[in-house]
């Protein structure tokens, strides 16, 4: 009786092996580590931006809605958690997506007018700022990549044959990916660039003569 138990789960086992369950395994686990670095990164870009708004703010008040557009951008992606549980959901990854996007629009704002305030350009912090703001958005994008390969390798071996019919029968189903028109937003990193000289003052207009 034992004997049989053991052929049966050899059996079991390889049949599981040759119809892609541990294949399936591996690169489910493969997109689930993928996306926690995404994940990492864009919290790590979460986290500078408090800092980042205090610090411009100290030089230039009076862009105010600047401030709260970047301000309340970093709310809205607070809002939002997409846990691996969850990445098989098209509609919330989207959602992911559009906050993210829209914090990477409101700090390019940010930084393009922050060029108008050599001051502010000269700040210590906000150089170090500038630093880890850059870092970051180049770590985002790494990161993203190799999610986007981890899923594509994952859809494309769950939507073969054999391996769909072990993805369905365990309940494995393609996951989301990032969509090419969110895609062009958020690849686009912040300008951080503060070495560039300020803008000249605008000249007063010339008086008629009589």
């Amino acid at each position: 009786m034992r004997l049989q138990r053991l052929v049966i789960l050899v059996l079991a086992a390889f049949m599981l092996a040759g119809c892609g369950y541990n294949a399936i395994q591996s690169k489910d686990e493969a997109v689930k580590a993928a996306w926690s670095e995404v994940v990492n990164q864009y919290q790590r870009r979460a986290d500078l931006v408090p800092n980042l708004v205090n610090t411009v703010k100290g030089y230039a008040e009076h862009e105010q809605s600047t401030l709260e557009a970047v301000t309340n951008a970093r709310a809205q992606v607070g809002k939002i958690t997409l846990t691996t549980d969850d990445l098989n959901d098209e509609a919330k990854m989207k959602a992911f997506q559009q906050a993210q996007g829209e914090l990477s629009g409101a700090l390019s704002r940010l930084m393009a007018v922050s060029e108008n305030y050599p001051n502010l350009k000269a700040d210590s912090l906000f150089q170090t700022l500038q630093a880890q703001l850059e870092g970051t958005e180049n770590r985002i994008a790494v990161a993203r990549n190799r999610y986007i390969t981890a899923v594509q390798d994952f859809n494309v071996l769950v939507r073969s044959f054999p391996q769909n019919l072990t993805a369905k029968l365990f309940g494995y189903s393609t996951k989301a990916n990032f969509t090419v028109e969110n895609e062009k937003q958020i690849s686009v990193a912040p300008t951080v660039d503060f070495n560039k000289p300020a803008a000249p003052p605008a000249q007063p207009p010339a008086q008629p003569q009589n």
